[in-house]
């Protein structure tokens, strides 16, 4: 099922490869929505609360690994391009080999440091239980997603979409079910929330790493191609550990801004964890858009087609910026109608704060579109660390005027919703500035 991204209509070949892949993260949300939507309806404002900080924390804590898949997935496409099995295979083991080492030690340090890691938050005391039983068990499961998104990523930089979109499918399903099995009848909380997480991923990591290596031999790694040369651990380390970096900045700037709300109290608490689910799922597309974007990009940086990659660079940015205006319409004219699909219509308070934070970051998804291909571009043309530096310049601006903007009274939490689209344009004029820089050759 793999796929030459070089070749083709552009238009087509990137929307045929991105759509498997947009679905996928959409089923993979429903990871989160899942746990968000029966913890908030079935436990209650302070369940909500505490798995909606939980989730700002893991999304931390997987976008380590996750950086160092993505990153990884780039050298794949690149060898890919150029045609070179042996290399594709040697950098596939070495990028296993210590991928798999960074989601162990994750693993461990986090389940050791839970205590401090609230106290870090500055989680409310009434809900540091609730929060701590679930945050032990989706510890548990660290390893699992580490597999689902290193294969994924393998798949897709070989232009398989489609594989990791079926597991996907079947395990958000199993989790929707486990869930209301676990929370809704044998009434086992938080934890039965968390449970029905891991089981799932469990499924779709295990489920896609057998597949890989049974149905895909092209990229099973023989004993020949088991070392680790100076060259290759080089040349992977510069893509994954920038990627990493860039993901880990970019949660980790989102992670103090939760701080800054939890100092607020529940009700912004709660108002901002079912928002960012929101959030998280109407910009999602635009995301891995950006993401197969970098991966057909990739190969064609690869292959030496240049030309094709400029034509590719103007096809996406029509095709992000049509999506962002419809969904940045539908988000705000629907906020509250989307709040009450997570909060009782009784919580007004909780609801009229998320539907606040709603219409003016939803008002601007253009400008976080266009910075996703920003990110995939860069990685794609072996300049990672740009991608770090306008993760660094969205997020830090993010972070300062959001402390800044809410240390006033007149402003007050109103600060922290207006500083995210400041942050996005912001990174996304100085990535027009580094684009006409990095602009490939008119002709390979």
């Amino acid at each position: 099922m793999q796929k030459d991204l070089t070749k083709g209509n552009i238009t087509k070949t990137l929307l045929a490869f991105a759509v498997p892949m947009i679905l996928g993260n959409m089923l993979q949300q429903l990871y989160n929505i899942a746990d968000t939507l029966i913890v908030g309806r079935f436990l209650g404002a302070d369940a909500l609360a505490a798995v909606g900080t939980a989730y700002s924390l893991m999304t931390f804590l997987t976008s380590i690994f996750i950086g160092l898949c993505m990153g990884s997935g780039s050298v794949f496409s690149i060898c890919f391009g150029e045609r070179d099995e042996k290399k594709l295979k040697e950098r596939i083991f070495v990028s296993f080999l210590c991928i798999a080492a960074v989601a162990v030690c994750i693993e461990i340090v986090v389940t050791a440091a839970v205590d401090p890691i609230l106290s870090l938050l500055q989680v409310p005391a009434e809900l540091r239980g609730m929060m701590k039983e679930y945050l032990m068990v989706i510890f548990s499961g660290i390893i699992f997603t580490f597999l689902y998104n290193y294969f994924a990523f393998l798949l897709r930089a070989v232009g398989n979409s489609v594989t990791p979109l079926i597991f996907l499918a079947v395990s958000a399903i199993l989790n929707i079910g486990l869930d209301l099995l676990l929370v809704v009848i044998f009434s086992r909380g938080v934890a039965g929330a968390a449970e029905a997480t891991v089981i799932s991923q469990a499924i779709s990591g295990i489920g896609l790493a057998v597949y890989t290596l049974l149905r895909e031999p092209s990229l099973r790694v023989g004993r020949e191609q088991m070392r680790v040369s100076g060259v290759g651990m080089e040349e992977t380390a510069k893509y994954y550990v920038l990627t990493c970096i860039q993901q880990s900045v970019m949660n980790f700037g989102i992670l103090m801004v939760q701080g800054l709300v939890n100092s607020f109290g529940t009700t912004v608490m709660a108002a901002f964890a079912a928002a960012v689910k929101i959030d998280t799922f109407a910009y999602m597309p635009a995301q891995e858009f950006g993401n197969a974007f970098s991966l057909f990009t990739a190969q064609n940086y690869g292959a030496r087609q240049n030309e094709r990659i400029r034509r590719g660079v103007r096809s996406a940015v029509r095709t992000a910026v049509i999506f962002c205006l419809v969904i940045s319409a539908a988000v705000f004219a629907g906020a509250e109608l989307l709040m009450k699909i997570f909060i009782d219509a009784g919580e007004t308070g909780v609801i009229a704060a998320g539907a606040q934070y709603l219409r003016i970051d939803g008002a601007f998804y253009c400008g976080i579109g266009i910075l996703f291909l920003m990110y995939g571009y860069f990685r794609a043309v072996n300049r990672p660390l740009m991608s770090v530096i306008l993760t660094v310049i969205s997020l830090g601006t993010r972070v300062g005027f959001a402390y800044l903007l809410a240390a006033i009274p007149a402003i007050g939490v109103l600060g922290i919703w207006w500083s995210i689209p400041i942050g996005w344009f912001l990174a996304d004029l100085a990535g027009a500035i580094a684009y006409r820089r990095y602009l490939p050759a008119e002709k390979s």
